[in-house]
């Protein structure tokens, strides 16, 4: 299965602080947040949704068709996605711009403050994907993940126009994105992807109602957080995933992008969504326990028992049979 993964490649600067945001916030002075924190730790690390996405399901074994615009700084984050099986030959570099940065503070309660300087990803607006799939051949499904605004829209509206099945992941646009935008990336798309709070608030924006947001799309996944993930498709019952216990709650950058990784390589493997949904569940506990969205590291046995304990034999012998992971440092 060819799957393409169009969004944001950056550098993360992660910050840890030592207490609870909430104790600093003064109610009923909300209006007016003047905030400064002193942090306990700085590490920068490769990221980026689309490059995080892509590199999560590298190290499932498979070979993603990264999408995006990045910046003349490129080389050495090239390599590292290369090693790990993405095919990084479609990108933009950029002549002019540095790759994105996205910056965020964590506290003790996991609670996050990000923000995302763009840089070489508003030239992302300029990719065209006609020219790849002449190259590549026409995917059998595109996520639209984060980026320039303008790609996203662009993007989706290529795939319904050359019948290409597209998953729409709006995410962290969703707060730049209007209502109208919001709309026309997601109608029609066969897979969307949202936490809770997205999903309210892509329900405020568009006005749409829960029910009309899902007539929009054929399957919805919301990730739940700590409880798993809610899988719901037109005729059929609601699945709802739990998560792998984790060994350790270290930052939680990255989590939803590890999700859609095992999920998309779910679908390439032929599973359906339940099996999907599990795949996903196991690499975003494997994501949590580590600091950097792209750190972290597991051979098929671990990746194996730690799956099999939480899902059973069954489940687990249908991935044992496809998994090959990637043991790249």
């Amino acid at each position: 299965m060819r799957v393409a993964v169009a969004g944001s490649v950056g550098r993360d600067h992660l910050m840890t602080f030592p207490g609870k945001f909430t104790d600093s916030f003064v109610e009923g002075s909300l209006d007016k947040v003047s905030l400064s924190f002193l942090v306990d730790g700085l590490d920068i690390h490769r990221g980026g949704i689309g490059a995080n996405i892509a590199f999560g399901m590298g190290a499932l074994g498979l070979n993603p068709i990264l999408i995006a615009a990045v910046g003349k700084d490129w080389a050495d984050y090239d390599a590292w996605l290369t090693r790990h099986g993405v095919d990084t030959a479609h990108v933009k570099i950029s002549t002019e711009h540095f790759t994105a940065t996205f910056t965020v503070t964590t506290d003790t309660d996991l609670n996050q403050i990000a923000s995302f300087f763009p840089g070489a990803m508003s030239e992302a607006r300029e990719i065209e994907l006609a020219p790849i799939i002449s190259k590549t051949g026409i995917f059998d499904l595109i996520i639209i993940s984060p980026d320039d605004p303008v790609a996203m829209l662009r993007h989706s509206e290529t795939a319904r126009t050359l019948g290409i099945p597209f998953a729409a992941d709006p995410s962290q646009q969703m707060a730049r994105m209007s209502g109208d935008e919001i709309r026309l990336l997601i109608d029609s798309a066969d897979y969307l992807f949202l936490n809770e709070y997205e999903l309210a608030l892509a329900m405020q924006k568009t006005g749409w109602s829960d029910a009309e947001l899902f007539s929009k799309v054929k399957v919805r996944i919301i990730t739940l957080g700590s409880q798993g993930a809610k899988i719901e498709e037109h005729g059929k019952e609601t699945i709802v995933v739990p998560v792998p216990k984790e060994r350790a709650k270290i930052d939680p950058t990255g989590v939803g992008d590890a999700f859609r990784s095992g999920f998309l390589a779910g679908l390439s493997w032929g599973f359906g969504h339940e099996r999907c949904a599990q795949v996903g569940s196991m690499l975003a506990t494997f994501c949590i326990e580590t600091k950097g969205t792209q750190e972290y590291r597991f051979d098929k046995a671990e990746f194996m028992q730690r799956f099999e304990e939480c899902y059973g034999s069954e489940a687990s012998a249908e991935v044992s049979a496809v998994l090959r992971p990637r043991l790249i440092g």
